[in-house]
């Protein structure tokens, strides 16, 4: 009854096979990444300027993606996206691979988050830094890049890994709607094998070996900036 149940010999099968679909989980976390810094750091200016109507609507966007589940943001922009670009700009994206609408909604879901964390550790560098910058002769970009930006950067470490190891949780919803990820090989697996236990386990491995690699880069990097900190003190 064990055997049906779990086996290492089904497991060391299995393993390697969802292994390989760890470059799509990372293809996913790198470009949803680089869509929320950019448009979160839009988002957090926007904020922290207080513009007009735009600031509103920041607000709200921002409300929606912190505060509705990835899964429903997903299955909105999977479904919704392809009736908007039809109905208004009279395009088909019945063609487009699947994983174009998860780099969308995990981006969208990304600068949600990371404008909140953008805005919040700017906010929470005092003033009189900014004033001590523009008091020695500093243009606006040179005190934020050399006063500002790192000490922004120090409060923001602790909330940039708990976003990154989010999203690479978040990851594993890709597969519902067909993208060929680790989740998704697992259910192809089990679709001809009918065991998909070893699956999920080899997936939960994968997960949590990358999350301690994770944090464990961000340990050190915490650690360096708090003694460069430190130093230039």
């Amino acid at each position: 009854m064990s055997s049906n149940f779990f086996s290492w010999e089904r497991f060391v099968h299995v393993f390697p096979q969802v292994l390989q679909k760890l470059p799509v989980t990372f293809q996913i976390v790198v470009i949803a990444t680089i869509i929320g810094v950019l448009l979160g750091t839009l988002l957090a200016v926007i904020r922290i300027k207080r513009i007009p109507v735009l600031n509103q609507l920041a607000y709200l966007m921002i409300s929606f993606f912190r505060g509705t589940p990835a899964l429903v943001q997903m299955f909105i922009v999977y479904y919704g996206m392809p009736l908007l670009f039809r109905s208004y700009l009279n395009m088909d994206l019945s063609g487009v691979n699947k994983i174009f609408f998860v780099f969308i909604t995990f981006g969208l879901n990304q600068a949600g988050y990371m404008a909140e964390l953008i805005r919040a550790s700017i906010l929470s560098v005092p003033i009189g830094q900014t004033e001590a910058g523009y008091s020695v002769g500093l243009t606006g970009w040179q005190t934020f890049y050399r006063i500002v930006f790192p000490q922004a950067l120090k409060v923001a470490i602790p909330g940039l890994e708990t976003l990154f190891v989010m999203l690479l949780q978040d990851t594993a919803l890709a597969y519902m709607i067909g993208v060929a990820d680790m989740m998704g090989k697992v259910r192809m697996i089990a679709a001809t094998t009918r065991h998909s236990i070893e699956g999920y386990i080899g997936v939960a491995i994968i997960f949590a070996a990358i999350s301690l690699i994770l944090e464990g880069i961000f340990a050190v990097v915490n650690h360096r900036s708090s003694r460069r900190k430190k130093v230039v003190a």
